[in-house]
């Protein structure tokens, strides 16, 4: 009886035994036991796509749905974010905001190659190939470079940014001086039809003591449209005397004659060019005469070359010309057009000769150093040869940096902009100034050089002529944007097209 008994219950106990095994795993386990490990792979890849996905699969239900969740918020952010412009250039611009998406990307990417490797052992099977192991790592590792590492490149951007628009342009907190206009920061451009930003390039030269100071041998107005981003240059020599001051500025007690000692000799005289006006006031007058300002000479040389104009000019951008090579490399050199040999190095009056020469040609490509002596370079010319092609250098930046070169070299133009660029302009100011940027690019370029052939006088300068001059030119650039947009026929206009004046005529 009892044989009788036991035998029919000995298998269903080991049937009973070898089911209670299979469940000691879980949901996971039974997943990872139904799927081959070709089946794995895949549920990985697609894991990979959607994080969460292949925990799901996996039977790891909150995980998965968690992931799930957390990955459909950020893709319903970026969708929104892609929908509101406005809030995109203004976060993008802000310091903290980079900083936190800084973080904010690697953490993610550190937990979306967790989720990964996690769901990956999830799905496999229980005991594995050598072969497959290895197999299932190279997967696992290729998909989480692709995930990381773009997720490290954009950490990186956010917070090069960060660094690069708190040194340039300062802080949140940073108070206006008397010569920064008041803004809408809803609508910067509601009541303002125009932009005028001065364009200093700063020199302190090689071997220049700091004591000496820079040396604004370039001084440009660029007046933008806000509506068409129609842009004018206005170039004034270095050599300029007799700069006015407004009355009604506190610096016009100090030059009521304007920037000049009234000397005639001819060393005095140098000491009161447009080019010392930088370095000098600030070493004459009290630097609260203006009341806060980020850079004092600039600040001076905001007011002067205005009155000089006749233009509100807004805010400056001072460049230092030693390290603008840097960025002229960082955004893959310019291209631009040689009409007559132009001298690296040498010096005029020293008798120094120069080290070589830019020889004449059509599309000429330059890298950082050649652009700069294509700028700067003086020996056996004058002046005027030099402005009008630094104006040709500003048209050249202006149209051939496209988006695609500024992603390839963010980094290293976020860096030389650093150590290159400073201003005035504040930081709330940037995202529409990004728009209006948009703008510029889509207009041509047209330039006013202030030089004898046009009747100016750098020594004896008629101010109320040059502001005539200044306003016709606007005029006239107006109308030329208006002919252009309409497609009617062009008016002839004074000032020049920096498209024509840069192109190929060499000299004979």
């Amino acid at each position: 009886m009892s044989t009788n008994f036991s035998a029919p219950d000995g298998p269903p106990a080991r049937r009973a035994a070898g089911h209670d095994a299979s469940e000691t795993g879980g949901p996971a386990k039974r997943a990872a036991d139904s799927h081959s490990f070709g089946g794995s792979v895949g549920w990985t890849v697609l894991g990979a796509i959607v994080p969460g996905l292949g925990l799901w699969r996996a039977g790891r239900r909150v995980a998965g749905a968690l992931a799930m969740a957390v990955f459909a918020l950020i893709v319903a952010g970026g969708v929104y974010l892609a929908l509101n412009r406005s809030l995109v250039s203004s976060l993008a611009l802000a310091p903290g905001v980079l900083q936190t998406a800084a973080i904010g990307l690697l953490v993610a990417g550190l937990l979306w190659v967790v989720v990964i490797g996690v769901t990956h052992l999830s799905l496999r099977p229980v005991s594995p190939t050598v072969g497959q192991r290895a197999a299932g790592a190279a997967v696992v590792g290729l998909l989480s470079f692709v995930v990381a590492a773009p997720m490290a490149v954009g950490a990186n951007m956010a917070w090069t940014t960060a660094g690069a628009v708190d040194k340039i342009f300062g802080t949140d907190n940073e108070t206006p001086n008397s010569t920064q206009p008041t803004i809408n920061a809803v609508d910067p451009w509601q009541d303002k039809d125009r932009l005028n930003i001065l364009i200093i390039g700063g020199d302190s030269g090689t071997g220049r003591s700091a004591a000496a100071g820079d040396r604004t041998d370039t001084v440009i107005v660029a007046s933008i449209d806000t509506h068409s981003g129609a842009t004018t240059l206005f170039t004034l020599p270095r050599n300029t005397e007799k700069m006015p001051f407004p009355k009604n500025s506190p610096l016009h007690k100090y030059y009521p004659n304007g920037f000049t000692s009234g000397s005639t000799d001819l060393y005095t005289r140098s000491q009161f060019l447009l080019n010392a006006m930088y370095r000098v006031v600030p070493a004459t007058v009290p630097h609260d005469v203006l009341g806060k300002t980020k850079d004092f000479g600039a600040s001076v040389m905001k007011v002067s070359v205005g009155e000089a104009l006749g233009l509100d000019v807004d805010y400056f951008v001072k460049v230092n010309m030693d390290g603008f090579k840097d960025f002229i490399n960082a955004i893959g050199g310019i291209t631009v057009n040689v009409n007559y040999r132009i001298p690296i190095g040498g010096q005029t009056d020293a008798g120094i000769k120069p080290d070589g020469y830019i020889e004449p040609g059509p599309d000429q490509h330059f890298n950082g150093r050649l652009a700069l002596w294509y700028a700067r370079g003086r020996y056996g010319l004058d002046d005027y040869k030099r402005m009008e092609r630094q104006r040709c250098v500003i048209n050249a930046v202006v149209q051939q940096t496209t988006p695609d070169k500024v992603l390839t070299n963010y980094q290293a133009i976020a860096s030389a902009g650093e150590n290159t660029i400073e201003t005035d302009v504040p930081r709330t100011l940037l995202p529409a100034l990004v728009d209006l940027g948009l703008k510029v690019k889509g207009t041509k370029l047209r330039s006013v050089v202030f030089t004898p052939k046009t009747g100016f006088s750098s020594s004896n300068p008629d101010w109320p002529a040059a502001q005539k001059k200044v306003q016709k030119a606007l005029k006239e650039t107006k109308a030329d944007a208006d002919d252009e947009t309409s497609g009617t026929k062009k008016k002839k206009t004074k000032s020049d097209d920096l498209a024509k004046i840069c192109g190929y005529h060499p000299e004979s």
